[in-house]
């Protein structure tokens, strides 16, 4: 079990979702926004963030977005009434390991939270670190090295990364990525894998991923 922050402007549904995971045996706090989030994440550590998109003050991109400068970001599932695509793509991208639309089934709410609150850290420094040439992955916090450069890089970021490494010297087409790494299964018509690998460049200068014009991208680092 884990300490559940729910981020709400709606008091009904700060309220369902607070006896619906302390039945389950959570310790569970409540923000009415993101601003007031953004202040109870800043003192307390949660293992699990369920955050509302649209909100006054401060909304959900704006409160991803802060979260993901920092050192260590728990993990975060949004939860909309918002049907646009390209909002659940932004939302993705910007380090939401989920997206669950609202109205949504409880139990599978449930389900979803135990899954992520029970993705076991690397069990050894084997399994917590993937090298390939001079880029290594440490697993466990989401940084990449190459050569003497060092950065911690968003849930998008360092899932395309790592899927690249994978599978290194294959080139991985749009849908191969779309589904993989942001779980989409049709096309949304964004840049948004562009967008991820020219800031995973910008970060780490020497990586070596090439763009394959027309299929994709591809590792090419031994």
């Amino acid at each position: 079990m884990g300490t559940v922050l729910v981020v709400d402007d709606e008091e009904r549904v700060r309220g369902f979702l607070t006896r619906s995971f302390v039945s389950e045996g959570h310790a569970v706090m409540t923000a009415h926004n993101g601003a007031a989030a953004l202040a109870i994440l800043a003192r307390h550590d949660v293992e699990m963030v369920l955050l509302d998109l649209v909100m006054p003050q401060v909304n959900g991109l704006q409160v991803l977005a802060r979260l993901g400068k920092r050192e260590h970001m728990p993990p975060v599932i949004v939860l909309s009434a918002v049907t646009d695509v390209s909002a659940r793509v932004k939302a993705l991208d910007a380090g939401a390991v989920d997206f669950v639309m609202k109205p949504f089934h409880t139990a599978e709410l449930v389900a979803r939270v135990r899954r992520h609150l029970q993705a076991a850290p690397p069990s050894s420094d084997s399994d917590r670190y993937v090298v390939a040439g001079a880029v290594r992955l440490d697993m466990s916090r989401r940084r990449a090295e190459v050569g003497e450069q060092a950065v911690t890089l968003t849930e998008r970021e360092f899932a395309l990364l790592a899927h690249l490494i994978r599978r290194r010297g294959d080139v991985c087409g749009r849908e191969e990525l779309l589904r993989a790494v942001w779980g989409l299964d049709d096309d949304p018509g964004s840049n948004v894998i562009e967008v991820c690998v020219r800031r995973l460049r910008r970060k780490l200068s020497d990586l070596p991923i090439e763009t394959v014009r027309g299929s994709g991208y591809c590792f090419v680092g031994a």
